[in-house]
Parts: C-alpha cells; sequence; structure tokens
C-alpha cells in the first residue's frame, strides 16, 4: 500500500492558536474545468480531516462546466458514484477574508483508497510530470498572468456590462491599456484583492489594467514549486470572484465575454533550476542557447496537440485574433508579443520561457502539465526549433495554424502519441468524453443570431 503525501495534522494546531474564533473550514478540490468544489466543516472536525482525509465521489473529475457528471466518462454511474478519498495539500490552510464569519479554507487532493493518486486529479497529473523533472535534478520555478474582468451583477439581456465606477458613476468604455487612473476608478475593490491575497498568502504582487473596459491583471511572483504556483492561480481566481461580490459587482474570467474587445488570458513565466541553483536558461545569446531551444523546440512540437488543455472550452477559441495579441500559430522569438513562447531577456538570471497562448478559462495545472511535458520532451531528445526566433510581427509572417476550434482541438489531443508518455491514456479519455458532452450539448443549442438570419428569411 502506498502511503500518500500527507499534510502534517500540527498545522491545525498552529492555526486555530492563532485563530480561535475560526467556525468554517471550506476543504476545497478543483475539477477539470478549475472550478472549485469540495465540502464545509466545523472547525472541531477539522483534525480529524487532516488525520484520515474526507470521501468525495471519483465523479467529481467527470463534471462538465455546468456540474453535471459526464456518464461517457465512466466515472459515474459505471462504478457506481464510487468515493475516493481526499487529502489535505500542506500549507494551504489560510483565511477566507471575504467571509462575515470567520471561515477558512483547505485545498485537497484526491488518492485511490489504497492512497494511490487517483488519475483524474489533475493536479496529481501534473505533480507525476514534475517528477520526472526531479530524476533529472532539475526544479520548476513558475509564475502566472492572470487576466479578468470587473462586471456589473446586472446583465442586459444575459450579456455582461462593465460595473459602474464607485467614484465617478460612470461605465468604462474604452480600452486605456496601463491607465493608472483605471486602477483608481476601483481601488478599493483592487487593493482589498491584493490584501487578501497577502492574507491568504499568495504572492500576487501587482494588479495591471488591461486593454479593455474594466479588465485587469494580476501578477504573481515565482515560486520553485510548480504545484504550488498552480494552487496559487486557483484560490487567486476565488478570491477575486468573493472581493468583487463583497463590493456588489461581479469578475468573469471567461475567456471572450466582449466580442470586440480582449479576451482574458493565462501567461505563465516558467524557469528551471539546476542542482546548484542555477537557471539552465542563462545565456548571453538566448536564441542560440542550445538547452533553452531544446526546450522551446519541444514546447512548440507539442502545443498544437495540447490546444484543448490550453483553451478548454467553445468560447476559448473566440479569443483569438492579432489585434487582441493572442498567437494562433507556433511560433518563438526574444521580447516579441506577437509569438506564442516569448523569451523575456530583461536578465541574463531571469531568462524563462513565457507561454502566451492559454486563456483565463484553462485548468492552470493542465495548462503547467501541457508547458512541461514540452519543456521535458524537447531536453531529453535534444530537439531543434523548426524556425529561428522571429523578429518583427509573427501575425504577419506565420499563417494561422493552432486549432481554432475545441473539436479539432480534443481530435489532435486524442491521437497525440506524446502526451500518454506523461499522463494516463485514462485520463485523456476521460476529459475527451467531458468535452465531447459539452461541445455536443452547445452545438445542439440554437442561438439568438441564428433566429435573426433565417428564422424570417429562408
Amino acid at each position: 500500500m502506498t502511503v500518500p503525501l500527507r499534510a502534517d495534522p500540527k498545522e491545525v494546531d498552529v492555526f486555530l492558536k492563532k485563530y480561535p474564533d475560526i467556525q468554517f473550514i471550506d476543504l476545497l478540490i478543483a475539477d477539470m474545468n478549475g472550478v472549485v468544489r469540495g465540502k464545509r466543516i466545523e472547525s472541531a472536525s477539522l483534525k480529524k480531516v487532516y488525520e484520515k482525509g474526507i470521501n468525495l465521489p471519483a465523479s467529481i473529475f467527470a463534471l462538465d462546466i455546468n456540474g453535471t457528471t459526464v456518464e461517457s466518462s465512466g466515472l459515474g454511474l459505471d462504478i457506481g458514484e464510487a468515493d475516493r478519498i481526499c487529502y489535505p495539500i500542506a500549507g494551504t490552510l489560510s483565511l477566507e477574508p471575504w467571509q462575515k464569519r470567520p471561515t477558512a479554507q483547505l485545498l485537497m487532493t484526491m488518492h485511490e483508497t489504497d492512497g494511490q493518486p487517483f488519475f483524474a486529479d489533475p493536479r496529481e497529473i501534473l505533480r507525476q510530470i514534475v517528477k520526472k523533472f526531479d530524476a533529472l535534478g532539475l526544479t520548476i520555478c513558475a509564475a502566472f498572468e492572470v487576466e479578468f474582468y470587473l462586471i456589473d451583477q446586472e446583465n442586459i439581456n444575459g450579456r455582461p456590462q462593465p460595473p459602474r465606477s464607485p467614484i465617478s458613476g460612470r461605465r468604462p468604455q474604452s480600452t486605456q491599456v496601463y491607465l493608472i487612473d483605471d486602477l483608481d476608478e476601483y481601488i478599493d475593490c483592487l487593493q482589498n484583492i491584493l490584501d487578501g491575497a497577502k492574507v491568504q498568502g499568495i504572492p500576487a504582487d501587482a494588479i495591471v489594467k488591461e486593454s479593455a473596459p474594466a479588465q485587469f491583471e494580476v501578477n504573481l511572483n515565482h515560486v520553485c514549486d510548480a504545484l504550488k504556483a498552480c494552487d496559487y492561480a486557483i484560490l487567486l481566481k476565488r478570491l477575486i470572484k468573493n472581493i468583487a461580490y463583497d463590493h456588489e459587482m461581479d469578475s468573469t474570467f471567461m475567456a471572450k465575454p466582449y466580442p470586440k474587445q480582449a479576451g482574458n488570458g493565462l501567461h505563465l513565466h516558467v524557469s528551471i533550476l539546476d542542482k546548484e541553483g542555477t537557471n539552465i536558461f542563462t545565456s548571453a545569446n538566448p536564441d542560440q542557447h542550445p538547452i533553452l531551444r531544446n526546450a522551446v523546440a519541444g514546447v512548440l512540437q507539442t502545443l498544437p496537440k495540447s490546444m484543448a488543455f490550453l483553451c478548454p472550452n467553445v468560447n476559448s477559441y473566440r479569443r483569438f485574433g492579432a489585434q487582441f495579441y493572442v498567437p494562433n500559430a507556433p511560433t518563438w522569438g526574444l521580447d516579441n508579443r506577437t509569438v506564442a513562447i516569448r523569451i523575456p531577456t530583461d536578465t541574463p538570471n531571469g531568462m524563462r520561457i513565457e507561454h502566451r497562448v492559454a486563456g483565463a478559462d484553462a485548468n492552470p495545472y493542465l495548462l503547467m502539465a501541457a508547458l512541461l511535458i514540452g519543456i521535458h520532451h524537447g531536453l531529453v531528445n535534444k530537439l531543434e526549433p523548426s524556425m529561428e526566433a522571429v523578429a518583427g510581427n509573427a501575425y504577419e509572417q506565420y499563417e494561422a495554424s493552432l486549432p481554432n476550434n475545441l473539436r479539432d482541438a480534443l481530435r489532435e489531443l486524442d491521437v497525440c502519441e506524446i502526451f500518454p508518455n506523461y499522463i494516463d491514456r485514462k485520463y485523456i479519455d476521460v476529459f475527451v468524453a467531458c468535452k465531447e458532452s459539452e461541445l455536443e450539448e452547445f452545438e445542439l443549442s440554437i442561438s439568438d443570431l441564428e433566429y435573426n438570419w433565417y428564422l424570417h428569411t429562408v
């Protein structure tokens, strides 16, 4: 029997001694879509959770975006809606600063009853890939940039609209990227997000005004733990949603909420340290650095196959377009924001890979897994990029070639020969089954535009 990684129960004593008024703890686990689900318990039961775990159905990892079990995944009625056991993740017990009653939260991860990691838990999938880097004596350092919109709690005909400024009372309409005044318009909400991140130990260091009305980006600091970087991204999204609601606004990480505005991206920065703590990508001539070229080549080769993980929803593909700085071809370059894989070269020791394709609707664990698969594949096979680093506008030099819809992306993933070397084939089947089910339901719906175009015309 394999003993799972356990968080030390002493965490409970330390935490409750510091916060004796805590009444409830939310036990959280991120599903396939990165949606947080779980249970709420009273504080008196927390020690038992650390010692024995909690049961949740395996089907939690076969839910569609509406929270309905996709039976074709094989994780629902086929196994009798059976439970698996979930254990706390060390270091994730923290306050929920938006709650009116003293409440804490704790991230969980799922295991089989014999202690083996559960094959369909995206966090466990990532952990198995990280172990391949551990075997090479390499450590992943990573950070996310998370984009989101603040939106009004009241929609117009089911469509979102920007929230009124608490200061001016006006709804923003213009782009105004990096405009400090727009940060001031929503300063209380945005500052509470940063303050809440600090309370929860989430390393958020800056908020940037992005290129659409009431669109912002939170930058997370690098941490030398790929799993923890993803944990922070999951918890940050939950924090933003709840803080915005406290300020009588909503927030959205939908990839493309407005047809004529920029979408929400999820950029991922990764560097790799060797046993001595040296960044293996460091070079005075990065576009000719063999190790960096190997890693980039692997990422570019696997990029078309990983699109379903990077852009997992029908709406994800509406985000693409040169005018919105969303790369649609497997390209790379130095300090070039028109490519898919950007290599920032601000400092030699800070040399890293910036993955610029995924939307904010992606599951951070699966995005990280896809990027690390590409890097590892390139490193161990010493691959060379099929193109040199792009200088200038990549959109003008390379035609769009990445899958531009969910069905094609799922086909690419389903026939990929590289991913099953890193991810249990059973999970790929579960993922494809769940997303094909969503796609089928979407295609059976009839849009307002179809009625406008065809009802009285043809």
